[in-house]
């Protein structure tokens, strides 16, 4: 992270925290962690097509599948990731 890029803005019933990743650090984000208790944070995750595709994989299947349930389950692409919304492709 870089210090003096980051910010964050807190108002009645918002907060918002702005993180720039240092120069040499590439890639997309998976995901972050936060919470008032620095011992039990909560995790959340980006929106991406990986992340969706693990979400709604166990969605579909939460216990442990067989190969042929893995093979029938619906292809999932994230298409546009906006501040309003997000499109996926489900074949």
């Amino acid at each position: 992270l870089v210090s003096p890029e980051s910010s964050v803005s807190i108002s009645a019933h918002n907060a918002v925290v702005e993180l720039a990743k240092a120069p040499g650090s590439t890639g997309l984000w998976d995901k972050f962690s936060f919470g008032l208790d620095p011992s039990a944070p909560q995790e959340r995750l980006f929106v991406s097509e990986e992340n969706v595709d693990g979400f709604l994989g166990t969605a579909f299947c939460p216990s442990p599948c067989s190969q042929s349930a893995l093979e029938s389950q619906p292809l999932i692409e994230v298409l546009d990731v906006t501040e309003d919304r997000i499109q996926i492709r489900v074949e």
